[in-house]
């Protein structure tokens, strides 16, 4: 069974690593620099098609609208440069124009600014409908981009869930998950706005020397080379900072949720908590800080090669225009051509280095949705034998990461319309018989059958139809108490008579009549007018929510009564063994009382099963569950 994130899927993967011994060994380091210089280049465009289909996929009108915009803005400052040394070039002849041809003279230079200020309109224009098409797109990005993060999840298995690296996974792909597609589009949209605008202004430039384009393109290199080593540094602070980043996150759950609450207050850990979370902060800050501090100092000092060249250049135009190889109005467009093209090679370089950092960030996303679940439903919506009930076949299970089986070479037989309770210590393997008969996992050896067909070939969605079960912790749902009820069975949960026999069949329709608005009062407390429950109220709608599956074959209950008294329990099973009469139920409970009422009892210790029989055989031999069963008596007398 795959368990990591596949290479196959996603365009653009990073590849693997070659071995050591495959590696050339006569490389310089000179030259690993430069290799390692251009892989990093080529990386910038590495997830660009990704990112750009998922653009595309969420508004392709407003994607297209942006990349004409984008052109025309790479244009039209070039133009404008253009035209601004007609401007000086008409404003000096007019000076020098005899009088009779100087009106004819102004007015050209009239024209020539109306033009200029027409393409000045322009390009605001088109830079606004860019940043309102941006805007748009950001708030449905975000959307699609949460949606497929949450469908994603809905495909993976429960031991996923239960797995710490894929925990880190989904903390990376949801931090800044919305807004680093819509950024690498962005700025390759910027890079080639900017790149025509430099290839317009080295066209103008090239006029004047080919050695000033050659200037222009290479005078913001330094800083370009030393500021993506410091995003990929930062990008790898931010990729192993997952964990300590999910403890912040989870301490401030633990101190802002009601359900931590009473314990905060009441054991006095709240400062505790509080110094644990700020300590993480203060770790994380000193590395972002340093980082800071030393690209702030790279910046800066390589930046200045920057001003250094442009200040060349200047001095190079101006003595170009005192000797009188070029107009005053050469040397404006000159000087304010190199200006703004070297404000173009740094935005083109910033967009290079954003791109690769996007990049980065955007592999965090690529690899949670690349993760590879398995294939693991079946196609076969019932069985040959429906008479055959469950078996379990020498099935053991191993939790992923431990070396004791949960389950060792268990077998059982429940005979259809058979009620089955099963006892144990806590960790003696009952949830995890549970688990794996309703396939949220998948047994390490050993199989499963329902109706004589192996759980394996049965169609994951038929499976669980036939199946009803509710949890000793189960979820206290924030919603309306006909939804927490009617999501039993969601294709039912409209049906408001089902929804109430169910609540009557859980013992929960005589507080819920008394509640301000009955089936449509909102429980918890993150909403306003929630009501919050007791624990045993919360219960009885949790039972409620398993009897709304009127449907199913089998209905399991694992503790879910601990809150309940033992009268109201005794109540509740006996009503739940008259509902299932002729359908499978299986009960798992402490309470010996509750547990006599099945047909079939199991002892489970260590995984495997020490006795079996009826309450009353269990009872004769006088083994462990008769030890068990006296010694709670004992409580009651």
């Amino acid at each position: 069974m795959h368990n990591g994130s596949g290479n196959r899927d996603f365009p653009g993967r990073f590849s693997s690593r070659k071995p050591d011994d495959q590696r050339p060994s006569s490389v310089s380091l000179k030259e690993s620099a430069s290799l390692s210089f251009i892989a990093r280049f080529f990386a910038v465009f590495k997830y660009s098609r990704v990112a750009m289909s998922i653009v595309w996929g969420t508004s392709a009108a407003l994607t297209i609208t942006m990349a004409v915009a984008t052109l025309m803005a790479g244009v039209l400052p070039a133009a404008i440069a253009y035209v601004g040394q007609l401007i000086v070039d008409a404003v000096v002849a007019a000076i020098q124009a005899p009088p009779e041809t100087r009106e004819a003279a102004t007015d050209l230079t009239i024209f020539y600014v109306l033009c200029e200020a027409g393409l000045v309109v322009f390009i605001t224009g088109v830079q606004r409908l860019n940043m309102v098409c941006q805007s748009i797109l950001r708030v449905l990005l975000g959307n699609k981009i949460n949606v497929m993060i949450l469908e994603k999840s809905l495909t993976l298995e429960l031991r996923h869930f239960e797995d710490s690296e894929y925990y880190d996974k989904l903390v990376r792909a949801r931090r800044e998950a919305s807004s680093r597609p819509l950024s690498l589009v962005i700025r390759t949209f910027d890079l080639a706005r900017e790149s025509i605008s430099l290839v317009s202004f080295g066209f103008l430039l090239f006029q004047f020397s080919p050695w000033a384009v050659l200037l222009l393109g290479f005078a913001g290199l330094p800083a370009f080379m030393a500021e993506a080593k410091f995003s990929g540094e930062a990008f790898r602070n931010q990729r192993t900072r997952s964990a300590e980043r999910r403890m912040q996150i989870y301490l401030e759950m633990v101190l802002t949720r009601e359900d931590g609450v009473k314990e905060v207050k009441l054991l006095k850990i709240g400062r505790l908590f509080l110094q644990r979370y700020i300590d993480i902060f203060h770790n994380i800050y000193k590395e972002d800080r340093d980082l800071v501090l030393r690209r702030g100092f790279w910046g800066y000092l390589l930046g200045l090669i920057a001003s250094a060249a442009f200040y060349l250049a200047y001095g190079w135009v101006v003595f170009a225009a005192i000797a009188t190889t070029i107009t005053i109005g050469q040397m404006t467009m000159y000087i304010a051509v190199f200006r703004q093209g070297q404000g173009a090679v740094t935005n083109s370089l910033t967009a290079i280095n954003g791109m690769y950092e996007d990049n980065l960030y955007l592999s965090n996303l690529v690899e949670y949705l690349d993760h590879k679940v398995p294939e693991v439903s079946g196609d076969k919506t019932t069985g040959p034998d429906p008479t055959d009930g469950i078996r379990f076949e020498n099935v053991s299970f191993f939790y992923p990461e431990s070396k004791s089986a949960a389950l060792n070479n268990l077998s059982l037989h429940i005979k259809a319309g058979e009620s089955l309770a099963i006892v144990g210590e806590n960790g003696s393997g009952k949830t995890t018989l549970i688990k794996l008969l309703t396939r949220l996992y998948s047994p390490t050896s050993g199989r499963i059958l329902l109706e004589g067909l192996d759980l394996q070939e049965w169609d994951i969605e038929a499976l669980r139809h036939k199946i009803g079960v509710i949890f000793q912790d189960f979820s206290r749902y924030q919603l309306k108490v006909g939804d927490n009820i009617g999501i039993g069975d969601v294709e039912n949960m409209e049906n408001r008579p089902q929804i109430e026999s169910a609540a009557q069949d859980g013992l929960a329709a005589d507080f819920i009549k008394h509640m301000p608005d009955n089936y449509d009062t909102q429980l918890g407390t993150w909403f306003k007018g929630g009501k919050e429950l007791s624990g045993g109220q919360w219960q009885k709608i949790a039972l409620a929510r398993a009897f709304m599956r009127s449907h199913a074959d089998v209905l399991i209950l694992d503790e879910p009564t601990a809150a309940i008294d033992a009268k109201a329990e005794a109540d509740i099973f006996a009503h739940f063994r008259e509902l299932t009469a002729k359908r499978i139920s299986i009960i798992i409970s402490h309470r010996f009382s509750t547990v006599r009422i099945a047909d079939h009892i199991i002892v489970l210790d260590k995984g495997a099963i020490e006795e079996e029989g009826s309450h009353e055989q269990l009872l004769e031999r006088n083994g462990h569950y008769a030890r068990l069963f006296r010694l709670q008596a004992q409580g009651y007398m």
